[in-house]
């Protein structure tokens, strides 16, 4: 995990991450996951420039495949992977393209619109429910 810190946004907390390519990017952080991660900094005595989790692609990738092991999957399981899933389901949740493409950090919109081809029927009826109307 790069360095990052933490700041608010309407009172919620956001992490302040530089992302690929050095671009720097404000990223939505649940408040328990937020508290957790300051915890363990002040508990570790982590100042901003400190990586939280101080580990190599290799190792990564290492403890990508053993929780796939331990869960029972066969399919190839790789760290990316994990980025998809939550961009599939951010979109499922929420709806919102340019939203989702501020998150990942996407220059484009296009980059985005592939995953809307994995909303079904049901998951789009969902979403147009959602809506509120003023």
């Amino acid at each position: 995990m790069t360095p990052a810190k933490f700041s608010q946004f309407e009172g919620k907390p956001v992490l302040d991450i530089l992302g690929k390519g050095g671009k720097q990017r404000l990223v939505s952080c649940p408040e328990s996951l937020a508290e957790g991660l300051l915890k363990y900094a002040r508990k570790k005595c982590l100042d901003p420039q400190h990586k939280f989790f101080p580990f190599n692609r290799i190792r990564g990738w290492q403890i990508i495949k053993k929780a796939a092991s331990k869960a029972g999957l066969e399919k190839r399981v790789f760290p990316h992977l994990l980025r998809h899933s939550d961009a599939i389901e951010r979109l499922r949740q929420t709806g919102n393209p340019k939203a989702l493409q501020h998150h990942l950090g996407y220059s484009s919109i296009s980059m985005v619109l592939r995953y809307l081809s994995t909303l079904s029927q049901e998951d789009s009826l969902r979403i147009q429910q959602r809506v509120k109307f003023k």
